[in-house]
Formats: C-alpha cells, structure tokens, sequence
C-alpha cells in the first residue's frame, strides 16, 4: 500500500514529502508485496520540460511519486516555504534498490545507453552485486519499443530501471508498466555513471550541493543545460509572489 506522502507544488509538478529512508521503506514494502510503482526522479530541468509540454507533464502527474533529485528542487520549495527534507536522487535510490534486491532475491531489468556503456554497468553490478538475479537488458537504441516492452514483460522483472533520458523513460514507463507488477524508475545516466564513463561528485562537493559545479567543470557542454536553473529560480520566485498575493 502507498502511503499518502504530503504533495508539495513546485511550479505545477507535485513532489513527494519523503525522505530517502522513507522511499527506500516503501520500495521495501512494495516489492514484498509485488505491487507497481512508477517512480520520477525529477531535477529543475524536467519541471521546465514539463511547463513547455503538457502532454509531459500529464505523464509525470502519473508517477506514484516524484522526488527532488535536484538540489535546486530543495531550494525552490524552501523558498516556497514548504520546504522538502533533502534530495532524494535517482542514482542513490538506483544503487540502494539494487542492494536490496540482491538480498530479497528481486530480479532486475536494465534498459537504456549505449552498447559498450551497458555492458561495462552490468559487468560492475555483477561485480558489486554479485548475486543480484539480472532478469534481461537492452541498449537505449531499439527499432520497436513494442517489442522490447514485451519482452521485459515475459520476464516479469520485479524492477525496471529505464535510463533513457527524459521525457523518454517516463513516456517509456507510462505505456508500457501497466499491467506490471513491478518498481519502473528512470535514471537518466545514471549507466554512465556506474560504468565509470561518467565521474560523479566526490563527497565533498555532494555534501555542499556542487555536484552540477562539478558536473559542468568535467563537461563544459553542459552549460546551455545548467542555464535552466536561473530561469527555474525566477519561475519560483513568480510563483512565490502570486502566492502571498
């Protein structure tokens, strides 16, 4: 059963209240009882991608629960004055959930990247996790997404991790969890990341919400994408003010 978490708005998508010791409780209790779960992990970039696109935004008011994967989430709903309680990101829950299904025995789908950087995940999950029961994977670049959904439902994975970028995973996860009985989360490139193509954040500039400093400092080309957050900070503050109007 999902518990009723406080909803907070943040410029027309609503987040979950949660910690991450509360989600990781509930994705617990959720696949011990083998319910479906449609979780968006969602950073200021999405909110905006979803104020431009309706039909978006239509998906993710869909989602079981959306977490603040941005630090600039927080903020904003600090400057809200409804404040939520920390980030709650998609590659932590990502790794915890894989530990947790290694020690329930819960089997795992992989979906999204490229060839070589799926493979080099796999091979490092398979090394950190080494009996987590891996029910299928697939690249990101497929010809028929039909397909590819019919076969993770023949396998009936009791999680689906989609890394396909938004809006795709979360389009991806809308139409095709039905039915399911699993715990369907995007994670973006979060693959990258655990293949080691990508370098997060040391803990220090995790601890001092600089992650997208340093994120920018690895990958200059980023910079257009990171010019998202001051237009994101100006909408909260727009949103603020009609607020105490």
């Amino acid at each position: 059963m999902l518990k009723q978490y406080e909803k907070i708005n943040i410029l027309g998508i609503k987040f979950s209240k949660l910690t991450n010791q509360q989600l990781l409780q509930q994705l617990t209790l959720d696949l011990q009882q083998k319910q479906r779960r449609f979780i968006v992990t969602a950073n200021p970039e999405i909110v905006l991608y979803a104020r431009k696109h309706p039909e978006y935004a239509s998906v993710l008011r869909k989602a079981d629960l959306i977490t603040a994967d941005g630090i600039g989430i927080v903020i904003g709903s600090n400057l809200l004055k409804n404040p939520l309680p920390e980030r709650v990101t998609g590659f932590d829950t990502l790794k915890k959930l894989l530990k947790i299904a290694e020690n329930q025995q819960k089997s795992v789908y992989f979906l999204g990247a490229k060839t070589d950087v799926l493979k080099a995940a796999l091979k490092n999950i398979q090394q950190e996790y080494p009996n987590l029961p891996i029910a299928g994977y697939h690249d990101g670049y497929f010809k028929s997404a039909d397909s590819i959904a019919q076969t993770i439902q023949q396998q009936k994975p009791d999680i689906v991790l989609v890394a396909l970028g938004f809006p795709k995973q979360e389009n991806f996860i809308d139409q095709y969890s039905i039915g399911s009985h699993g715990i369907w989360m995007g994670v973006g490139g979060s693959f990258d990341v655990i293949a080691g193509k990508v370098k997060r954040a040391p803990v220090f500039w995790q601890q001092h919400h600089l992650e997208w400093c340093y994120r920018l400092i690895q990958e200059p080309s980023r910079l257009p994408r990171m010019l998202a957050l001051p237009k994101y900070l100006l909408l909260i503050l727009g949103q603020k003010f009609k607020l105490l109007k």
